[in-house]
């Protein structure tokens, strides 16, 4: 059975508002199907098109970008806080398998921000936040690599 992310999926993944997906969806630059509840859903290959897409690598980048900024840059953190940022060479539909299982991670946790970017065959993933939740994550992801 095919795999399909929700706008609400895409927009975490992305760290772009729904509202910008919209408009991506208007120019065609993001492309997908609405279900029979009217929701959009997005395929595997639908993401691939989208993050190969010039313009959408350039604002996805620099969301990615803006959350490791906003981390180094914060030095009044109340509490220990993480950052992680790891690259892994892979394939498109391995790297969505990996988006997938980090957004279902974060349907369980609070004060953590996960980006991904996909770009010439690396997937980066960016977790940051409470160090707690963050190490729960990655111990949660390296059980889920085995």
């Amino acid at each position: 059975m095919e795999k399909y992310y929700s706008i609400n999926d895409v927009s975490l993944m992305t760290g772009l508002t729904t509202r910008t997906l919209r408009n991506y969806l208007n120019m065609g630059l993001l492309t997908g199907e609405k279900g029979e509840d009217g929701a959009w859903r997005f395929t595997a290959e639908d993401l691939d098109t989208f993050f190969k897409e010039p313009y959408v690598k350039d604002s996805i980048r620099i969301k990615n970008e803006s959350i490791v900024y906003d981390f180094l840059a914060n030095r009044a953190k109340k509490g220990n806080r993480s950052c992680v940022i790891f690259d892994i060479p892979t394939t498109v539909v391995e790297a969505n398998r990996l988006s997938t299982f980090f957004c279902e991670q974060m349907e369980n946790v609070q004060d953590v921000n996960f980006k991904f970017g996909w770009d010439r065959g690396v997937a980066r993933f960016i977790i940051s936040g409470d160090e707690e939740q963050v190490e729960k994550i990655m111990k949660n992801y390296y059980d889920f690599k085995k």
